[in-house]
């Protein structure tokens, strides 16, 4: 057997807190070289549809500053610097490796000086309250066994009537699209990742962390929960993602 065919990881119902934060690390290092043509291919390029829309939604009018939760490789950080040259931006991520690929995607396009990756934790940001108008996080919340903590922290870190934003990979309503989406990610999506990564495991966690991720209607109660104001979910491309907006 080889090393693609030995990896195996349990059930996210199955995992404990801390195994399930090894485990999304161990994930997101071994995908990391091919973690952008990943996210292309495999959703056939509407991941860069979905971070324009979460863009174009952001509002700029206090400290013109943006931070980028759980950035990975920065396509969203980058993705905002580029629509507002007068907004500074901050990624954070807890994968160093993704976090470095990003660092070079932010050298070749000449953005050191608005752009600024770094490690963090979602769950212990280390800006002061009230530090930026938004903060987002992009197909990084499902990961991260705290949400509510994660949540708490977004909002803390912006101003008043700022926003927080998240933008996750969910499951449409039950019927054709439902039992569609579901094929593909559990049956078709693991092995066409075997073609690409050294970790096709990764791709059977992704599968299974989105079909146990909450419905929309509890997301957004989840959001309310931690003192956000006008909460709104935004299905986009049939509710295979969805955009979540809230104010402070």
């Amino acid at each position: 057997m080889n090393e693609k065919q030995i990896i195996e990881y349990p059930s996210v119902q199955e995992m404990d807190d801390d195994q399930r934060i090894g485990i999304v690390k161990d994930i997101f290092a071994s995908v990391t070289d091919k973690y952008d043509f990943l996210n292309r291919f495999l959703s056939l390029r509407r991941d860069v549809a979905w971070r324009k829309r979460t863009v174009s939604e952001m509002k700029f009018f206090n400290t013109n500053r943006f931070l980028d939760v759980a950035t990975g490789t920065g396509d969203l950080a980058l993705n905002c610097a580029n629509t507002y040259p007068d907004v500074s931006v901050v990624g954070v991520d807890f994968v160093q490796e993704m976090v470095n690929n990003g660092l070079k995607k932010v050298e070749s396009q000449n953005l050191n000086n608005r752009v600024k990756l770094k490690w963090g934790d979602a769950t212990n940001i280390e800006y002061k309250d009230n530090s930026f108008d938004v903060t987002a996080i992009a197909f990084g919340i499902r990961n991260i066994p705290d949400k509510q903590k994660a949540l708490s922290e977004m909002k803390r870190v912006i101003v008043d009537d700022g926003q927080v934003m998240v933008l996750e990979l969910t499951t449409p309503e039950p019927g054709f699209w439902r039992n569609t989406y579901s094929f593909y990610l559990n049956g078709v999506l693991p092995k066409l990742a075997k073609w690409f990564t050294k970790n096709p495991a990764a791709y059977e966690y992704l599968a299974d962390s989105i079909m146990n991720f909450p419905t929309r209607k509890e997301f957004v109660e989840l959001m309310e929960s931690r003192g956000l104001k006008n909460c709104k979910a935004i299905p986009l491309t049939f509710g295979v993602c969805t955009l979540y907006i809230g104010e402070k």
